[in-house]
This record gives C-alpha cells, sequence and structure tokens, in this order.
C-alpha cells in the first residue's frame, strides 16, 4: 500500500500534471549504466566498482556520474576523456539489459489523458531513444534531458517550462521520482512530489521526504482517481 506522508487526505485533489523522472522511476536501467560505467573504468586503467556503489552516482547528469566514478584525484582531461567513451558505449548498450519497472506500463495506461512529461538528467537523445524503444515516447507531449536547459535538476527550470507549457499552477502538477534530486526539485519548483520506493536512489529519501512514497506507479493512479476534484481526462 501506498504511503501518504501529506496527512491531507484530499491534498492531491487538483493535480492533473504529472512530470517524470526516467532512470529508476520509469525504467530500470542499473545494469546498463554500471556496465558502461565499468567498460569505461576498464578503459581507464581503473578498478571496477561494485554495481550498487554506481547506482548510488546515478541522478545528477553524465558528466557527475563519471566524475565520481573516477575518485578524487581525476584530471579535468580524464573525465572529459571518460566522459567521451562512456557516451558512446552507452549509445550502443543502453537497452541491452533496461526495462520498465513493474506496473509501470499498467499505470502510464492508466493515466493515459493526463498531461505528462519526462524530466531528467539523462542527455535527452538517450532518453528519447529508450523511451521510443520501449514503446512509451507516445505517453508523453515533452521529453527532456539534462541538456535541454542551461541546468540540470536540482534547478527547477525546466519544471518551470514545463509548467508553462500546460498552462499548470505548481499545485497542479506533481514530479514523480526516485530520489532526493527529485524531492529537492520539487521543492524548489513549488510543486507535489512523489517517489517511488524501488529506485536508484531510495537511499536518501529518508532525509528527504516526498509529499507520497508508493511502492507501485499503480497505486499513484489509483490514489489521483480517488482525489480527482474533476475528471482528468483531456
Amino acid at each position: 500500500m501506498h504511503a501518504a506522508l501529506n496527512s491531507d487526505p484530499t491534498a492531491f485533489a487538483d493535480v492533473r500534471v504529472l512530470i517524470f523522472d526516467l532512470d529508476g522511476t520509469l525504467i530500470d536501467s542499473g545494469v546498463d549504466l554500471a556496465l558502461s560505467v565499468n567498460a569505461t573504468l576498464k578503459e581507464m586503467h581503473r578498478a571496477p566498482l561494485p554495481h550498487d556503489q554506481i547506482f548510488g552516482y546515478v541522478g545528477q547528469g553524465a558528466a557527475k556520474l563519471i566524475e565520481q566514478a573516477l575518485g578524487q584525484g581525476s584530471t579535468r582531461v580524464e573525465c572529459e576523456q571518460a566522459l567521451a567513451f562512456f557516451l558512446s558505449y552507452y549509445r550502443e548498450h543502453m537497452l541491452d539489459n533496461t526495462v520498465t519497472y513493474p506496473g509501470v506500463r499498467e499505470a502510464l495506461a492508466a493515466f493515459d489523458g493526463m498531461p505528462m512529461a519526462v524530466l531528467t538528467n539523462k542527455p535527452v537523445r538517450f532518453s528519447r531513444q529508450i523511451l521510443e524503444g520501449l514503446g512509451l515516447a507516445p505517453y508523453f507531449r515533452y521529453i527532456y534531458g539534462g541538456n535541454s536547459f542551461e541546468t540540470k535538476k536540482l534547478n527547477p527550470a525546466g519544471m518551470g517550462v514545463l509548467l508553462q507549457a500546460f498552462g499548470a499552477a505548481p499545485k497542479e502538477a506533481m514530479l514523480v521520482g526516485d530520489s532526493e534530486v527529485d524531492v529537492q526539485t520539487a521543492r524548489n519548483a513549488g510543486t507535489w512530489c512523489c517517489c517511488v520506493t524501488y529506485g536508484l536512489g531510495k537511499a536518501e529519501l529518508a532525509n528527504h521526504p516526498p509529499d507520497l512514497l508508493v511502492n507501485s506507479l499503480t497505486e499513484l493512479a489509483a490514489l489521483l482517481d480517488q482525489q480527482a476534484a474533476q475528471p482528468r481526462r483531456r
């Protein structure tokens, strides 16, 4: 069952726009990311890292992921070389093992009719290709990545663009993610935030609690239907 952290039973009644994170929320991409990072470390003559450690680096964009994987003491040139290799390798392998999480397809079908977008710190071209490869792209009016704007999440600029595009007030929108990055982005934008319990960034959620925590996106679909102040269909 979902754990509503907000005590108001009708807190989300006005939510009519959903903005989703990608990695750890819609798609289980951890294995492909970890394998690509370790291939990069091998290329840079570094020792591989445990997958769980790499998962903890995901969420702030590819450059930050590689910088953290290389570790302290790495030069800017080394980071740039490693990032170029990583992007090339990941481009070829990003759908080898990546799948949707359980309940994602059912939830998106249930949400169909609501304005939806993806806002991720992953490069936008990769994000589009993965969503297209998994057959999810048609659900979203907009797909924005970490290089779509001058700033990434935590900065709320992307959220602001999407709110304006959807003609929605902040409290009519919910950011759905899996990490503290998503919670802080929602807070900075003034929107609601729902996080999933199964994601890559779940370890930090105790320190950055969202408004709602769900075990599956199907729970969110049921809750929003239950609370809807008016029909959500377009």
